[in-house]
């Protein structure tokens, strides 16, 4: 069985995109992670799948996210802006909701052709990340090798942030695994490690659960503005600078972290299904 997908990115962050709202693909766990390989697939950060939103949703799509691993996420920001402009091109609106797992997204495409997404609001308590035991989310106990003392959050997914002074001297690929599987995230977590390089500029790297040091992280970007201004490291607005381009992200003060990136469209392609076995 074929099916078309769509291969896009956010700075970087690449995704392989299935319309699935007639609910007939069997994109199962199996099946994305063969597809998301980067040597027998068509290779992804993330497995997204556009679904019908329930019954009685207010959103416009359903985004379910699966990382290359075949595990199921509950966020990722750079997906939500590719699947909004899909969403709004197809519509013809501006402003439109994408619902996750985690819950609503509220993004508006913007004239320059950026799109701002309502990340939700930041979860700071030791419960809502989740950690293994109580704790001040906003300096963990944890170090491995050069770094130590991270701040925690959840954007609907566990986040570390490591602050440290010049993150390109950090073996990511070394470190970034281990503390992912850290005792202390019962769920695992993604891993950040930001380098403050202005009150309202930071330079970012991610070690993302389940998919590995990626060009981009939007629910990490989210998670260093917020735990930097927790810590008085920069205002609540400040632009994230990652491997693969730059985010513009804002904590506002009712919780809610909005971020605001481009979207890209590599190929569109086809796919048979049936090589994947579900």
């Amino acid at each position: 069985m074929e099916a078309s997908f769509i291969k896009m990115h956010g700075c970087g962050n690449d995704f392989v995109v299935f319309d699935d709202r007639a609910g007939t693909l069997g994109l199962t766990a199996a099946r994305a992670a063969g597809i998301a390989h980067r040597r027998t697939g068509v290779g992804c950060d993330q497995f997204i799948v556009m679904e019908r939103p329930p019954a009685g949703s207010n959103a416009d799509v359903f985004m379910r996210i699966r990382n290359p691993d075949g595990g199921e996420a509950g966020a990722c920001g750079n997906a939500t802006r590719c699947v909004a402009s899909l969403v709004a091109a197809e519509s013809g609106r501006r402003e439109l909701v994408v619902q996750t797992i985690s819950g609503n997204l509220p993004a508006v495409i913007l004239a320059d052709g950026r799109v701002t997404v309502d990340m939700g609001p930041a979860r700071l308590d030791w419960r809502d990340v989740p950690l293994a035991r109580a704790m001040d989310t906003l300096h963990l106990d944890l170090a491995e090798g050069p770094v130590s003392d991270p701040a925690a959050a959840s954007m609907g997914n566990p986040h570390a942030t490591f602050f440290v002074p010049d993150v390109e001297a950090l073996d990511v690929e070394t470190i970034g695994p281990r503390l992912e599987h850290a005792a202390l995230f019962p769920e695992r977590a993604n891993i950040g490690f930001a380098t403050i390089l202005a009150p309202d500029l930071i330079r970012l790297r991610v070690w993302e659960r389940g998919a590995g040091l990626t060009l981009a992280c939007g629910s990490g970007a989210c998670a260093t503005i917020v735990n930097a201004a927790r810590r008085g490291l920069t205002g609540r607005k400040a632009s994230v600078i990652a491997d693969g381009g730059r985010l513009d992200m804002e904590w506002r003060e009712d919780g809610h972290v909005l971020m605001t990136g481009p979207v890209a469209t590599a190929y569109h392609g086809r796919i048979d299904l049936a090589a994947y076995p579900a």
